[in-house]
């Protein structure tokens, strides 16, 4: 056990190491320019777009809308990462990490574009008759047969990544969450989280998509709105604190109380890592959720999933960065989720540390359940439809496990499959460029095309007429 653990962690340093850290931003970068940095020009379009997803077109084939698949990919990527990873990052980096973590999300915002396109672009119907797409996938369809061997792997490794990131860690992190703050036993929550996971998961994305359609908006609202009261609170120290942020992004922070000081590059490299953590971009699974979607343009689905990253990251991360900030617990010594416990308790006095909990509990449960769809469909790609009720039945009793049991290990392989999940992705997302290139012109050509005629309905006739 202790040669796995070493192994485990040796591979684990090398594949989270810097690296990786170019690999995933200098895909990122290639493909903005590739791009003409047309996913952060189009943030405003982006947003429009979501609220327009919210009911699919005539012509669109899909199961759930596109909005339900965004709040999906959201229900994954919004957890843990935005409390406990924000606070690690600036508690180990400095606050010049939080800079870095919006670097990586603007950069991050073009690749996520990028899986969801080739997601959508190279999607599957199943046997069941409904859509199944991803890494996967745009591999077998996209890249000729000596590449596919990378989408066996990623299903391989998302398969079982999932089990560990995004099941038994997250009920884990729930109930020491609510043991920490409401003394409530661990086999307890075990027990509630598996009627709800069940409750939810062994109805597939249809379920998934309807619960996340109005869980994930309002758990965001409701922890923003939360973070909103520590700034209005502490709103004279705001000022300082970003100038904080900006001003050690690029020099080194000094040892001061609790903190033990940090270099640029260990700024950067925290920044880096946790937004990548946060975000997922760059390890193609916001485009699993995202072929569900109901969609006729795989450019309009992309369009939608990029803003995952800039909600993510660019507000939800950025609240939490900031209220370990204005609330002066940064530099205390503490890390993880008992730093933006102290945050909120800071503001807040004896309810603080019970919202937090309470966040905390209801973004990892969201991560249970967007995984589990992720999940499903690696096995789906590896073993058919058939793996499906399966997986469900394993998924849900999993939960119980991760709630009572002590996941050091599970974590270390966990993370470590998932740093390897980006390796197939990025690969892929290389080779298949000029295809994201080509689509996104002949989208916004269209879309030109479109409002030139309905500026000049007398050219439009006259066309009709020839």
């Amino acid at each position: 056990m202790q040669f796995l653990n070493q192994f485990f962690t040796a591979l684990n340093d090398l594949v989270w190491g810097v690296p990786m850290i170019v690999l995933i931003l200098g895909t990122g970068l290639y493909l903005q320019l590739r791009l003409g940095f047309m996913p952060i020009f189009k943030i405003p379009y982006g947003f429009r777009m979501i609220w327009r997803s919210r009911t699919p077109g005539a012509k669109a084939e899909g199961e759930i809308s596109p909005f339900a698949a965004l709040m999906t990919a959201l229900s994954a990527t919004v957890g843990t990462g935005n409390i406990a990873g924000v606070a690690s990052a600036i508690a180990i980096g400095g606050p010049g990490a939080l800079f870095w973590m919006w670097m990586t999300a603007l950069v991050g915002m073009a690749t996520k574009y990028s899986e969801v396109v080739l997601a959508v672009k190279y999607r599957e119907v199943d046997d069941k008759g409904e859509h199944a797409g991803g890494p996967m996938y745009a591999i077998k369809n996209g890249l000729a047969k000596h590449w596919h061997w990378l989408g066996t792997a990623f299903a391989i490794f998302g398969g079982l990544a999932g089990f560990g990131i995004g099941n038994m860690v997250q009920a884990n992190g729930i109930a020491s969450a609510v043991h920490n703050a409401f003394g409530v036993e661990t086999w307890i929550t075990g027990v509630v989280l598996v009627v709800l996971t069940g409750a939810v998961v062994l109805g597939g994305i249809k379920r998934i998509g309807a619960v996340a359609e109005w869980l994930v908006p309002f758990m965001c609202i409701a922890y923003i709105g939360c973070v909103a009261v520590i700034l209005f609170v502490f709103a004279d120290r705001i000022p300082d604190a970003l100038a904080t942020i900006f001003r050690q992004a690029f020099s080194p922070t000094a040892a001061t109380g609790g903190f033990v000081g940090a270099s640029v590059m260990l700024a950067i490299q925290k920044g880096v890592a946790r937004g990548i953590f946060s975000n997922e971009a760059g390890l193609g699974t916001a485009g699993i959720a995202q072929a569900a979607g109901a969609t006729s343009n795989p450019v309009f689905s992309g369009l939608i999933g990029m803003m995952g990253t800039f909600i993510d990251t660019i507000i939800v991360c950025t609240m939490t960065g900031l209220a370990i900030m204005v609330s002066g617990v940064w530099d205390s010594g503490a890390t993880g989720a008992v730093l933006s416990s102290a945050a909120f308790e800071a503001a807040m006095p004896g309810v603080g540390k019970y919202l937090l909990a309470a966040s905390l509990a209801v973004f990892a449960f969201t991560t249970i359940l967007g995984w589990a769809y992720y999940g499903e469909k690696c096995w789906e790609f590896l073993l058919g439809t058939a793996s499906e009720k399966p997986f469900r039945i394993l998924w849900t009793v999993a939960v119980y496990f991760g709630a009572v049991l002590s996941l050091d290990f599970a974590w270390l392989v966990a993370d470590t499959l998932n740093a390897l999940m980006a390796i197939p992705n990025l690969i892929s997302l290389l080779l298949l460029s000029p295809v994201i290139v080509k689509l996104t012109r002949e989208y916004f050509a269209e879309q030109r095309g479109e409002a030139q005629q309905s500026e000049n309905p007398s050219v439009s006739a006259a066309r009709a007429t020839h």
